[in-house]
C-alpha cells in the first residue's frame, strides 16, 4: 500500500482553517465533495477497475474532505491492527454514515478487509458499485435466523482467505449506544472462525442522521470525531466473556469521550 495518513498508533486532525462558505454551511460544503469522490469511484467499480488500494484512497480523500470543513478526528490504537498477524473480526458499536466511508481507509492499510451491511446498501444508487466490488456480507435484517446464517457462513471463507470482517452488531445506527441493541454475531463469528475479535469503540454523531435521509443530516462540526482499536482477543468457542469485553470497551470509551 502506498503512504497513508496514519502511519504511528494514532491520528490526530491537524489544525485547518475551513473556507468561509464552509464554515457557515459545512453541510453542504461536505456533501457536494462527498458525491464527487463517490461518483468517481463509482465509475470505476463499474467498469471492474476499482481495488483495494482505490477503496482506501477514497475513503482518505473523504476524511480530508471532512476535516477541510472543520470536522477532527481522533483515531488510537492503531497498532492493534498493525500486529496482528491473521485476519480478525473487528466489533463495534454504529453510529452513523460516516464510519461506513470512514473506516476503509483506516483498517486496510494494515489488513485486507470488508463489511457484514444490510442489503439495501448493494441497491443504493452509485454507492452500489463501490460495495459490490468490496465482496461485502449482505443481510436483511427481516430473517435473523438467514442473517446469521449468512454471517457465519461468509464470514468463514472470507476469513480463510485472508480477509477481515468489520461487524456493526446494532440492529440500527444509534447515536446513544445500548448495549441490549448490540447482538454477539461478530463475537460468535470469531469464535467459529477462531481468529481474533478486535473491539472497536467509536463516536461520529458530528454526522448526524438525517431525519429524511437518514444517511445525509447535519454536520456538527463542533464534535470531535472518534474511533479506537482495543486489543485483539482470542475467544474459547463458548462463552459470553469476549461479547461482555467489546460491550466494556465501547461503553468505557464512549464515557471517556463525553
Amino acid at each position: 500500500m502506498k503512504q497513508t495518513p496514519y502511519t504511528g498508533s494514532e491520528y490526530h486532525t491537524a489544525s485547518i482553517v475551513p473556507p468561509l462558505f464552509s464554515r457557515y454551511f459545512p453541510s453542504l460544503g461536505l456533501y457536494g465533495r462527498i458525491v464527487r469522490i463517490v461518483l468517481a469511484a463509482s465509475r470505476k467499480a463499474k467498469r471492474g477497475a476499482y481495488g483495494d488500494e482505490d477503496w482506501a484512497k477514497s475513503s482518505w480523500d473523504m476524511l480530508h474532505a471532512m476535516e477541510r470543513v472543520g470536522m477532527r478526528f481522533e483515531v488510537s490504537g492503531l497498532e492493534n491492527l498493525r500486529d496482528l498477524q491473521q485476519p480478525a473480526v473487528i466489533v463495534g458499536n454504529h453510529m452513523s454514515m460516516l464510519e461506513t466511508l470512514i473506516l476503509p481507509g483506516i483498517v486496510r492499510p494494515f489488513l485486507p478487509v470488508t463489511f457484514v451491511i444490510k442489503q439495501e446498501l448493494l441497491d443504493y444508487p452509485f454507492f452500489k458499485y463501490v460495495m459490490r466490488s468490496r465482496d461485502p456480507i449482505a443481510v436483511g435484517r427481516a430473517n435473523p435466523r438467514e442473517d446469521l446464517k449468512a454471517i457465519l457462513n461468509g464470514g468463514l471463507e472470507r476469513l480463510k482467505n485472508g480477509i477481515s470482517i468489520i461487524v456493526f452488531p446494532q440492529t440500527t445506527r444509534m447515536q446513544k449506544f445500548d448495549a441490549t441493541q448490540f447482538n454477539s454475531i461478530g463475537v460468535k463469528l470469531a469464535q467459529r472462525a477462531q481468529v481474533p475479535v478486535v473491539p472497536l469503540a467509536l463516536k461520529t454523531d458530528a454526522w448526524q442522521n438525517g431525519r429524511v435521509i437518514k444517511d445525509f443530516g447535519r454536520i456538527d462540526r463542533t464534535r470531535t470525531v472518534h474511533f479506537a482499536f482495543g486489543e485483539p482477543m482470542l475467544l474459547e468457542k463458548r462463552g459470553n466473556e469476549g461479547h461482555e469485553a467489546v460491550i466494556q470497551f465501547v461503553t468505557d470509551k464512549l464515557q471517556e469521550w463525553q
